[in-house]
């Protein structure tokens, strides 16, 4: 998002300095130079030596950096186009020409197409290198419409721009260009920040993020029709209520159902920036201020994804931006409108009477008021001993914001305060400890009767320990391996079954860290070497504050810190007897680490009789169809635990699970091969095999649902 929306700015201020020429036909001519210039660099591809991904906060910006040498030209060409074509529209003597924005909503919903089509229509059915043969093709088509614009607009032209009663004809000052600056960058960076909040603290899915993004460019649509589906003046009624309801749903979360919480935090987004994009729609300034409108809103785009996508992660240890933007979205609202006198009589009715005197006395009392809320604890009075008070007091707040909403800056601090309010006193289910790096928010917490204490990252266990006995008595020694790792799980089995085939202290790599759980399934004089590409979730292991099963079974356990293709690449081969990958348990997952050539890499990194072992616990994909897959290309047999057989306990954090073994002969997984708990399978021939050019996600979401 940071860099689609800093290619944008690059465009429209491009756009924005070639309209501004005089001669018409230089920039038809430039325009076109810079597509050919961008055709000259198709086919996309991934630009080579561009060097291995570096740890910690220099990650971010090697991607920026990846993406301008790959795709940079191009995206930058396409940029361009939505503010130029409409420029050469309004230029042209169409009568439809005095108010040209609607081809900003067309725009956005070629963007809506293509991004709900990609997924379900697109990655299935073609590989990449098809894909990018299809695109190039694609823009050069495009090329050749562009060039047929600027000459129907040269045939076409007016000698005047006229400008359309609907639109603000006046040059735009400094001021009206700031706000749309502010208007346009809250709900850009709102979309980061939503994304990441329901993803990591409600329910992390495959491609839940196109839903976020989906509504978001259907606000742009809805926003920027010629005849508004949905009158402003209704989102502007309902956005209060909307940010109102974001306190709520943010203290109450432990308490809300998972599928209603995530609907309506969705629902509250639409209609924040439903608000947002229908009051630039509002003051959008005359066709001959177009280009300077679009610089606008871009740099402004720019502004929130560099604080959601850059600055936040960095800054905040959760996902603080999501209530931080919620709270500035009330300054979005009109100023000096009468967009507030519906509230006024439904909540006020005595407000035209008294609200001179109140206004004028706010700021004294609101300080004096926040200061003895949020010191609280140091007076003496803990609002944590007391949580019904609590509650009324940020239900005072969130109604206080509404009644405020006359002085959007008054309204804005009631908000804020009870959002502060939120963070500052949490409910007994939402406490925990938050660590957060460039990969998403790792959250640590203790189970409801304090015996565990549990990782997770977003909605998923990433490893257990258990810290104290049923009489809570804390518990000592040695950590016993829980959640996936208990001593019946497969994983455990398949330890065991290659160390006795073996005969012989093991060599392994563990592609995933969690816990460190897996170390305390280490045997004396073994090599474990595990891979992490989290710099975070290594030190939460490490800790022994946190969990002890690297600082009690392998306090000197080797950690390479990186992309595990990479970093396992550059290893000897032939050298590991197993290799666990353990990285697909989060409802995200690393594809490249599951693809033909993948498995390859862990294949030639196997001993004589290795064996690959890969965890594919996942709620929402079916994974054990394209394990078989890639396996048998790489001629390896795949051998799938029956999970109906696997032992649970859930209240005490032992997990049943769905693991995959692969190897060249039945011998090489020893007993587990006459095990009937073990099913050798071949590859399903309607599934295609992965590979670095093929995945599809869709495809397996789908069979996981259906099978």
């Amino acid at each position: 998002m940071v860099f689609f929306q800093s290619m944008l700015l690059a465009g429209y201020a491009y756009a924005h300095i070639l309209m501004s020429s005089t001669n018409r036909y230089v920039a038809i001519v430039v325009h076109l130079a810079l597509l050919v210039l961008a055709a000259s660099t198709l086919p996309l591809s991934i630009a080579e030596n561009w060097g291995a991904p570096p740890a910690g906060v220099a990650a971010p910006f090697w991607l920026l950096g990846l993406f301008a040498i790959s795709i940079g030209l191009p995206f930058f060409a396409l940029a361009a186009n939505n503010p130029l074509m409409q420029a050469w529209f309004a230029r042209m003597r169409h009568p439809d020409a005095q108010d040209p924005y609607f081809l900003y909503a067309a725009s956005n919903i070629g963007s809506f197409l293509a991004l709900l089509s990609y997924p379900i229509l697109f990655e299935p059915v073609f590989t990449l290198q098809a894909q990018s043969r299809w695109w190039s093709i694609g823009f050069m088509i495009l090329i050749a419409l562009i060039a047929g614009c600027g000459v129907l607009m040269l045939r076409n032209q007016r000698r005047a721009v006229v400008r359309p009663k609907t639109t603000t004809g006046a040059k735009p000052g400094w001021l009206l260009i700031g706000r749309w600056v502010f208007i346009s960058a809250v709900p850009s960076g709102l979309l980061v920040a939503v994304t990441a909040y329901i993803s990591t603290d409600i329910a992390a899915a495959p491609l839940l993020w196109v839903i976020p993004l989906s509504l978001y460019l259907l606000t742009w649509i809805l926003g920027f029709q010629r005849r508004p589906l949905i009158p402003h003046r209704t989102m502007l009624l309902l956005q209060p209520f909307a940010i109102a309801g974001i306190i709520i749903l943010l203290y109450y979360t432990a308490w809300v159902p998972l599928l209603d919480s995530l609907a309506a935090h969705l629902v509250a987004f639409f209609i924040i920036a439903m608000a947002c994009h229908g009051e630039l729609a509002r003051t959008r300034p005359a066709p001959q201020h177009l280009t300077t409108f679009y610089v606008a809103l871009s740099f402004g785009g720019m502004v929130g994804g560099l604080f959601s996508g850059l600055v936040a992660p960095y800054a905040f240890s959760w996902v603080a931006e999501y209530p931080i933007l919620a709270a500035l979205a009330v300054l979005c609202r009109p100023f000096g409108q009468e967009s507030w006198k519906p509230y006024e009589r439904l909540l006020w009715p005595l407000a035209p009477t008294y609200w001179p005197q109140l206004s004028a006395r706010f700021w004294p009392f609101a300080v004096i008021i926040a200061l003895a809320l949020l010191f609280s604890r140091y007076t003496g009075f803990d609002l944590d001993e007391d949580p019904e008070l609590l509650k009324a007091i940020i239900l005072v707040l969130a109604t206080a914001s509404l009644v405020l909403l006359r002085d959007p800056p008054k309204s804005a601090f009631a908000v804020a305060l009870a959002l502060a309010m939120v963070w500052l006193y949490p409910s007994s289910e939402t406490r925990l400890e938050t660590v957060r790096s460039f990969f998403g928010v790792h959250k640590i917490h203790e189970s409801g009767d304090g015996r565990f204490r549990i990782l997770k990252h977003g909605s998923t266990i990433h490893g257990a320990q258990q810290i104290e006995d049923d009489n809570g008595e804390p518990v000592t020694g040695r950590p016993k391996p829980i959640t996936y790792y208990h001593d019946k799980s497969a994983m455990s089995r398949v330890i065991e079954a290659v160390r006795a085939r073996k005969d012989a202290p093991l060599q392994v790599a563990v592609i995933g860290l969690g816990t460190g759980t897996l170390a305390c399934l280490s045997a004396p004089g073994e090599t474990w070497r595990f891979y992490e590409i989290d710099p975070a979730v290594v030190e939460i292991a490490r800790d022994p504050n946190r969990f002890t099963f690297l600082s009690s079974c392998a306090p000197n356990l080797p950690i390479v810190i990186g992309d595990a293709r990479l970093t396992l690449a550059k290893e000897s081969d032939h050298q590991f007897d197993l290799i666990i990958v353990d990285a697909y348990s989060s409802d995200a997952i690393p594809v490249h680490l599951a693809t033909t050539e993948a498995m390859a890499v862990y294949k030639s990194k196997l001993a004589p009789h290795g064996v690959v072992v890969m965890h594919i616990s996942n709620r929402h994909l079916e994974l054990r169809s394209v394990v078989e897959g890639i396996a048998a290309a790489n001629g390896l047999k795949t051998w799938i635990w029956r999970r109906d057989k696997d032992e649970s306990d859930d209240g005490n954090y032992v997990f049943t699970s769905d693991v995959a073994i692969s190897a060249q002969n039945d011998g090489d997984i020893g007993a587990l091969a006459r095990n009937g708990f073990w099913v050798w399978n071949t590859p399903d021939p309607a599934v295609r095999v992965w590979t670095d050019d093929y995945s599809n996600v869709a495809g397996a979401l789908w069979r996981r649902y259906t099978r």
